[in-house]
C-alpha cells in the first residue's frame, strides 16, 4: 500500500472530512439567448464612433445572424430618430449564407439610433418542418398539436381580437381530424379567406397562409431575443454626401484688374458660378491679414508695402478669427453674400484655420496658447524645409488648452450665428484628434447642419480617425492616383470596404497647394479627363478655380507643386471669357451629376473591363429594387432606375481604344436584350447588345464618355 510522504496528508485521510466543492455560480437569463449576432455593417470601432448617412439616404444595415441547430430566425432592424423614444421595427431579408439585410430611409437630421435583434422563429421553423413531414408521408397529428401550443402562445402575448382570433386557429388545429390523410385536408373555419369562392378550406390553407402568418408576425416573441445593442448613426445634410465645391480667393474676385476684390464682388460672381453648377463655393480665410514678417509674391519673405500678404496669416490690430479683412467689405457684407447665395442655391463656406500670424490679438492677450523658444521668442510655423515665419501655429498641448478649445468654439459659434453653415478646416492632423471629437460634438449638437471639411493631406491612419471623431467629408489622395490601377485600388478602398462606413471622400483634380505633374504637362485633355474622374468617381468633388478652367499649369519651378504666381500671396486677375476656358464642359459635367441620382452616391460604384490600360471605365446605378422603406420615400423613386457608365481616357496625348466589357447584371440589363446608351457629353446615342462594345477617344475632342443607360421595359418590343 503506498504510503504518503511525511508530513503530506491524502485528500480523505481517517479523520478528515473531505473538500466540499463551492456551488456552480449558475448562469443568468441571458444563457437562455441562443443567436449569435457578428459582423454588423455599418459598425465603426465596434460602435465607439458613429457611422454617417445623409438626409435622403436609405441606411443599408447588414450582419451574420446564426444560432444553434435547425431552427429559423426572425431578424429586425430597430430604428430611432433623434428625440424619438420609440423604436420604428424593420425585418431582415436573408441574403443567403447566414447574412441578412434591412434597410431604413432617413429625413432627419442628427445623431438616430439603430440596432440588430434576432430571435428563433417557433412558428416558422414548426411550419417549415411540418412540410416536409408532410412530403415524407410522416403522421402529422402531434406535430399540429405542437402547432397549436404555439399559436396559443401567441394567443397569450397579443390579447384582445388578435388573441381571440389566433386561439380560434388553435382550436381548429387541436380538432384537425386524426390520420395522415386527414389532417391537413380536412375543413376549417375562419381566418382562410374565400372572398374569390373556391373549395372548402383546409387545414393545409389555414396553416400554411399568409394570413396567419402575418398574424404570428405582428405578436414577436417576449423571451430569447439578442441583440446588438442600441448604435449611433448621424444624419447629416444632403450636402455631406453630394456636393459640387468651389474655392475662390475673394480679394481676386474683381471684375477691374489692379483692385483689391470684394465680398460684394463675389456676389457679383454668384450667376457665374450657378452656371457651373456650384453647390458650395468656398473662400479662404476672409480675416485681417498681420503684417510682421508677411510673405511676398510666391512665398518671398522680402513682401513690398503693396503686397497682401498670405490669408492664412490670421490676425492684426483689426482683429483675429471672429473680424473681416477691413478691404473685403464688412462682416454685414459677409453676411449678405452667405444669404445671397443660399437663395441661389449655394452654400458659403469659410476656412478655420487655427493659427495666428503675430500681429493676432490672442498673441498678447493670451501668450500661454503659443509655444516659447529658450529665448522667449514664439516658434514660428515649420514643415522642414519649409519655414512660414509670418505665422505662429497654436500650442494645443498648453496648461491654458481648455480656454483655447473654448475659444475655438465661440469663433465657430460667431460665424454660424452669421449664418454660415459649412467650415474647411486647414490642417486638421496637426491639431489633438480628442480636441476634434469634443469640438465637433458641441458643434452638431445644437447645430447638426454644419459641415466640417478636412484639409487632411496625411497618413491614411490619421485622415479615417479624422472622418471617425466627426468630420463630414475629407480630402483625399485623388490628385495623385493617375494610373488605372491606383484609381481602381484607391476607389474600392473608398467605397467597398468598411472605410465607406465613416469616411465621405471629396475628390480635388487641384488646390492652392497642389498643382500635379499631370495637369502641369498634360495639358487640355489632362485637365477635362481629371474633371470627369473627380465628379463621377465621387460623389462630392471640387475644383480650385478660375485656375482650374483657365487651366493654370506653370509651377513655381521644375519638381514644385506650387503654382507661380500663386494666389496665396498674390492678387490675381481673371479673365473668365477666355475661349479657351473649361468652364461649359465644367457647367456639363455638374448638370449630368445633378439630373443623374447614381452618380449622388458612391456605394454603387464597379469597375468594368476594357482591354486597355489606359482607358478606364466604371459605372454607378440607382436601382434599389423594392428595399423595405418606412415614412417618407425618397424623392427620386428607386424603382425608376438610372445607370451610368463612364469611360475615360487616361492618356491626354494620344487617342486610346479598345473593347468595353459590360457587367450587365450589375447594371440591371437583360444580356438577352439591346439597350440604349446615350452620351451625355456629347449628346451621342448608340444602341449595344451584349456586354462587348468598342470604344475610342480622343483626348484632343472630348477624353470621356458619360453614357446613360436605359434598360428596355420587359413590354418593349426588341
Amino acid at each position: 500500500m503506498h504510503k504518503a510522504p511525511a508530513g503530506e496528508r491524502r485528500p480523505h485521510d481517517e479523520g478528515e472530512p473531505p473538500a466540499v466543492r463551492p456551488a456552480p455560480r449558475l448562469p443568468d437569463a441571458a444563457g437562455r439567448v441562443r443567436p449569435v449576432i457578428e459582423g454588423i455593417r455599418p459598425l465603426v470601432e465596434g460602435g465607439r464612433h458613429p457611422a454617417k448617412a445623409a438626409v435622403g439616404d436609405v441606411v443599408a444595415v447588414e450582419a451574420d445572424v446564426f444560432v444553434d441547430g435547425p431552427d429559423l430566425l426572425t431578424c429586425e432592424v430597430r430604428h430611432r430618430p433623434p428625440g424619438a423614444t420609440d423604436w420604428v421595427t424593420v425585418p431582415m431579408e436573408s441574403l443567403g449564407n447566414d447574412r441578412w439585410r434591412a434597410g431604413f430611409f432617413v429625413t432627419e437630421l442628427g445623431r438616430h439610433g439603430y440596432e440588430v435583434r434576432a430571435v428563433p422563429d417557433r412558428f416558422g421553423t414548426w411550419r417549415r418542418d411540418l412540410r416536409a413531414r408532410a412530403d415524407d408521408g410522416q403522421d402529422l397529428a402531434v406535430e399540429l398539436l405542437v402547432g397549436a401550443e404555439i399559436i396559443e402562445a401567441a394567443a397569450g402575448r397579443a390579447g384582445g381580437d388578435v388573441g381571440r382570433r389566433l386561439r380560434e386557429v388553435a382550436g381548429e388545429l387541436r380538432r384537425a381530424p386524426r390520420g395522415l390523410e386527414s389532417a391537413l385536408g380536412g375543413p376549417v373555419g375562419g381566418l382562410v379567406d374565400r372572398r374569390n369562392g373556391g373549395p372548402e378550406p383546409s387545414v393545409a390553407d389555414l396553416v400554411f397562409g399568409e394570413r396567419l402568418a402575418a398574424l404570428v408576425r405582428d405578436v414577436p416573441e417576449s423571451e430569447g431575443w439578442a441583440t446588438s445593442g442600441p448604435l449611433d448613426l448621424v444624419v447629416d445634410p444632403e450636402r455631406a454626401r453630394f456636393s459640387t465645391w468651389y474655392e475662390l480667393f475673394p480679394r481676386s474676385a474683381s471684375p477691374t484688374a489692379g483692385r483689391h476684390g470684394t465680398f460684394a464682388d463675389v456676389e457679383g460672381r454668384l450667376d457665374y458660378l450657378v452656371h457651373l453648377g456650384v453647390d458650395v463655393v468656398y473662400l479662404p480665410p476672409v480675416h485681417p491679414i498681420g503684417r510682421t514678417r508677411r510673405k511676398g509674391p510666391d512665398g518671398s519673405p522680402d513682401a513690398g508695402p503693396d503686397d497682401p500678404g498670405s490669408p492664412w496669416a490670421i490676425g492684426s490690430p483689426e482683429g483675429g478669427h471672429t473680424a473681416v479683412h477691413p478691404e473685403l467689405g464688412t462682416v454685414e457684407d459677409l453676411e449678405r453674400l452667405v444669404r445671397t447665395a443660399r437663395r441661389r442655391g449655394i452654400e458659403v463656406a469659410l476656412d478655420l484655420a487655427l493659427q495666428t500670424s503675430p500681429d493676432h490679438p490672442w498673441v498678447t492677450e493670451h501668450p500661454a496658447w503659443f509655444r516659447h523658444r529658450p529665448d522667449g521668442t514664439v516658434r514660428h510655423a515649420e514643415n522642414p524645409p519649409k519655414r512660414y515665419e509670418d505665422i505662429y501655429p497654436l500650442d494645443f498641448e498648453t496648461e491654458d488648452w481648455r480656454a483655447l478649445w473654448a475659444a475655438v468654439l465661440a469663433v465657430l459659434e460667431s460665424w454660424i450665428g452669421r449664418g454660415v453653415r459649412v467650415f474647411r478646416v486647414d490642417n486638421p492632423h496637426t491639431k489633438p484628434l480628442a480636441f476634434w471629437e469634443w469640438l465637433i460634438a458641441q458643434v452638431k449638437a445644437d447645430h447638426p447642419e454644419v459641415i466640417f471639411l478636412a484639409e487632411a493631406f496625411t497618413r491614411p491612419k490619421v485622415m479615417y480617425r479624422l472622418a471617425k471623431v466627426g468630420f463630414t467629408q475629407s480630402y483625399t489622395y485623388f490628385a495623385w492616383r493617375t494610373t488605372k490601377w491606383e484609381l481602381e485600388s484607391y476607389l474600392h478602398e473608398l467605397t467597398a470596404t468598411e472605410v465607406a462606413d465613416y469616411f465621405r471622400p471629396n475628390f480635388w483634380p487641384n488646390t492652392p497647394d497642389i498643382l500635379t505633374e499631370q495637369l502641369q504637362t498634360g495639358g487640355r485633355g489632362a485637365f477635362m479627363s481629371r474633371l470627369v474622374l473627380a465628379a463621377t468617381l465621387s460623389a462630392s468633388y471640387g475644383i480650385y478655380g478660375p485656375a482650374f478652367e483657365l487651366q493654370e499649369h506653370v509651377p513655381r519651378h521644375p519638381g514644385s507643386e506650387e503654382y507661380r504666381g500663386s494666389e496665396k500671396y498674390t492678387i490675381r486677375h481673371w479673365e473668365l471669357d477666355r475661349p479657351d476656358s473649361l468652364a461649359e464642359l465644367v457647367a456639363r459635367v455638374n448638370r449630368i451629376r445633378h439630373d443623374n441620382p447614381a452618380l449622388h452616391h458612391n456605394q454603387t460604384l464597379r469597375f468594368h473591363h476594357v482591354e486597355n490600360d489606359q482607358l478606364i471605365a466604371y459605372s454607378k446605378t440607382y436601382l434599389i429594387e423594392e428595399p423595405r422603406y418606412l415614412g417618407a420615400r425618397p424623392a427620386h423613386d428607386p424603382r425608376d432606375p438610372n445607370a451610368v457608365v463612364a469611360v475615360v481616357n487616361l492618356d491626354p496625348a494620344n487617342v486610346q481604344s479598345g473593347w468595353l466589357h459590360l457587367d450587365l447584371a450589375a447594371l440591371g440589363v437583360d444580356p438577352g436584350r439591346p439597350y440604349d446608351v446615350h452620351d451625355l457629353l456629347t449628346d451621342a446615342h448608340y444602341r449595344w447588345e451584349g456586354p462587348d462594345n468598342f470604344v475610342k477617344l480622343d483626348p484632343d475632342v472630348v477624353p470621356a464618355h458619360i453614357f446613360r443607360v436605359r434598360r428596355p421595359r420587359p413590354e418593349e418590343p426588341t
